[in-house]
Parts: structure tokens; sequence; C-alpha cells
């Protein structure tokens, strides 16, 4: 690396939550147990709060500075769902200002912190998801429809919705921001506006090591605005039916080390994001100075993705020796008109990847997150150059992959061609081979294309 990514330092004075009056058995909520540990750890100047072997029931908890969370191997963290645990607050999630309850794990603008050991955190996320029918066998389905009626026409059949108050915030749709009342109108609804399992904001010096992060009601670890980020040796996990169950979703941070992590989701598995459209670019904080090697990804809709959220800019990112085993796409670059944000300096060397069912590597400028993001032609019209994102200067090498629907495809926009990208030394084996719109200066060298 060419930068440094500076580690937590912590005390090592340990709380042992039983201490405080955590019990064990999955039956009592231990909320207050964690909260005192953690005080008392922070009034001490810092330490390891430690969860010993066992199943414990908590609410949300709620990291501070200088404080390690080490679950110990054994040691299975479930995470409760009652309302007056997770009241509604204004977050930033999928790059906008937008209504969610508090995340089972969170920091905000904290240093020195720590998620580590061997144990396993779950985010209990069946309570809170959606499921659409098409992503799940007849006996799954039936089995949902016998806990919750509530249900969705969807494009390709029903959407399942686990409590009346989501199905009912699904009605009622999500209030303004800016309306004074916002809360107190989404409040009723808390479960509609599920949250990230682990939301850290701000912060500095951070650690997550070992550790199994699995089964989050949206996203499953989203760093927004930290330095000093390193996640190593862990398992991020979601089902992969699971409703916007992205693995990483690494958002204008700076300095982050990332490897020796498997991931297998629902949704996009390591993404670079950077705020959305002109709200996101009026904060200049882009995603930059990032190492990624050494991580396996095996279900995902992308194993290594940029975007779409990428309008501050995410720029000098390495990814090194990675293997992707099924993943919907393989590289996955995208955005949209009325994102803005310039892709940069991004080097890849090193991907191994096997049936992939899309392309091994994709670039779409035509990406939309949902119908609020679409722009009819009248608006096209009144789009401001800043409004137009840049994808240029990026290397990628080394990248054998047997099997895919297709091998390399780049969509550009006619405003700003995708331009100044490298690929070399890679093979692949793909029922379609290269297209490309909008595209200028694609340089190949010694890639071989087997379809």
């Amino acid at each position: 690396m060419k930068f440094e990514v500076k580690l937590p330092e912590i005390r090592e004075n340990e709380f042992v939550i039983t201490e405080f009056g955590a019990v064990m058995g999955g039956k009592v909520s231990n909320t207050s147990a964690f909260a005192r540990a953690i005080e008392a750890a922070a009034q001490a100047g810092g330490g390891k709060v430690v969860i010993p072997p066992g199943i414990w029931l908590t609410g949300p908890i709620e990291l501070k500075s200088n404080i390690e969370l080490h679950a110990q191997r054994g040691a299975v963290i479930l995470f409760d769902k009652n309302p007056e645990e997770y009241p509604v607050f204004i977050a930033d999630y999928e790059g906008l200002p937008r209504i969610r309850t508090v995340s089972p794990i969170h920091a905000r603008e904290a240093e020195n912190i720590a998620i580590t050991g061997q144990g396993i955190f779950d985010g209990n996320g069946q309570l809170w998801r959606p499921l659409k029918e098409m992503k799940v066998t007849k006996k799954h389905w039936q089995q949902c429809l016998e806990k919750s009626p509530y249900v969705l026409d969807g494009k390709e059949g029903g959407i399942w919705l686990p409590t009346e108050s989501i199905y009912q915030g699904n009605q009622a749709g999500e209030p303004d921001v800016t309306d004074p009342d916002a809360l107190e109108k989404a409040a009723p609804y808390y479960d509609y506006y599920r949250p990230v399992m682990v939301s850290l904001v701000s912060c500095d010096r951070v650690l997550i090591d070992g550790v199994t992060l699995q089964n989050s009601p949206a996203w499953n670890v989203h760093p927004l605005f930290c330095t000093n980020l390193t996640i190593r040796n862990a398992v991020i996990r979601n089902p992969y039916y699971a409703q916007n169950g992205d693995g990483l979703d690494l958002e204008s941070c700076r300095n982050a080390h990332i490897h020796d992590v498997q991931f297998d989701v629902g949704d996009d598995a390591i993404c670079m994001k950077a705020g959305k459209n002109e709200v996101g670019r009026r904060i200049p904080v882009p995603t930059e100075d990032v190492y990624i090697h050494d991580c396996i990804v095996y279900h995902g809709h992308g194993g290594f993705v940029v975007g779409s959220e990428m309008s501050r800019g995410v720029r000098r990112v390495t990814v090194e020796n990675c293997t992707f085993m099924g993943t919907d796409c393989g590289l996955r670059f995208k955005s949209a008109i009325g994102r803005g944000g310039v892709v940069e300096d991004i080097i890849i060397d090193g991907i191994y990847m096997a049936d992939i069912p899309g392309e091994g590597i994709i670039f779409n400028m035509g990406y939309m997150l949902t119908s609020m993001d679409r722009i009819d032609e009248e608006t096209l019209k009144t789009i401001m150059p800043e409004d137009i994102p840049e994808f240029r200067n990026i290397t990628i090498k080394n990248v054998y992959c047997k099997g895919a629907g297709q091998a390399i495809r780049i969509d550009g926009l006619a405003q700003m061609p995708i331009h100044d990208i490298t690929i070399e030394d890679s093979y692949f084996i793909a029922e379609k081979g290269y297209t490309e719109s909008f595209a200028e200066n694609i340089v190949f060298n010694n890639v071989v294309i087997e379809n």
C-alpha cells in the first residue's frame, strides 16, 4: 500500500457482559447489560467488552471510542426487534438522507473501535426484509405466507412483507425528510424503515476482525465518512434472496484495507459508493485510497462493484487476488445521468471467476436504482455538465473467467463516453464476447475470449 491505515489502539482491560447482568439463552434481552459493560469500559478509558460462548439476545449496541466488542468462539448474538429499541431518525442510506431505524450495531464520531473474535452477530433480517416470490421455492413462499398474509403485487410475482406495519408503511410511502413532522409520521411503521446492520459514521481507526456478520435487515456493513478502516479475516453473509442484502458498502471513506474476507450475500458484495446526485455532491468527500485483496465472493449481484451512488467520486482503489464463484456479474461499474462525479485511478489485478451468469466485466452508465431515478426526455434537456458521471483511467489485468453470459460489456453515455480503460493479460470463456457503446480509448493487450 502507498498509504498507511492506522489500527485502533485499545487498552487490555476486559469487561465480561455477564458481570453486568447478561443472561445467556436467547430468551432474555441483554440490551441494558451490553450498554452497562460498554459504559464501564468507556469510563475506564477503554477496553475489551467480552461476549462469552452462548446465545445472547439483545437490542441495538452502540460502540463508543476506545471500545473493542469481542465475541468469543461459540458466541451467537441475536438482535431482537422491539419498537421501543429501534427509533426512527434521519440517516444516510443509498446515498441520500433517508428515514431509517437505529442499526443493530452502530457508532458515530467514535475513534479506536473494533469488532473482533470468532463469534457470530445475526441481525434477524427475516423479521424485517421483504421477500420476492420469484427468488424462492414454492415451499419457502408458502411457509412465509403462513407467518404473515401481507403481500404486494410485483413485476414477477408477489412481494411478501413480514408484518402489518411494514405493509402499512409501504402504503403510506416515505414522508419528505424536510418535513418537520417526518419522524412522527414514520414512527408507527418503524420496521418499514429497516436499518443496515453495522453502521459506522464519521469514525476513525476502525477494525472488524474474525467475526461473522450475517442476516442483516438491509445492507450488512456500511462505513460512511470513516478513515483508517480495516476489515480482515471476517465472514459477511446474507441469504441469496435477501432484499438489499449487500455485503460491504464502503461510502466516502479514506484509507481502507479489506482483506481475507469471505462474502456470500443477496446483493452486491464488495461495493464502493460515494453519495448520490446533486444532494450527495454537496459534501465533497470521495471514496479514496482503498486496498482490497485476497477476498472470496460466493453469491452476490456483483463481486467487486463501483456505484451506482458515486457522485462524490471514487479514486485510487486497488483490488488484487480475489475470487468470485457464481456471482451474477464479476467486476461491475454502474452509474446514471444525474449522478455526476468521477471514478478514476482504479487498478484491478488478479481476479479469478467461475460460473458467472451475467458479464465478467460490465460498465453500465444507464443503471437505475429505483423508478424515482428515471429521467424523462424533457428533463434530460436541462441536465448540467456536473450531472454527467465520468469513468476513466481504469486498468484491469490478469482476469481469468471460466463461464460467463458475456465476457465484457461497456455501455457509456453519449454525453460522456467511458474512456481510457485498459484490459490486459486476461482470458474469458463466455457465451458472448465483447460489446461497447459510447466508449473511447479502450485498450486490449493479450486478451483472449472464447465463445
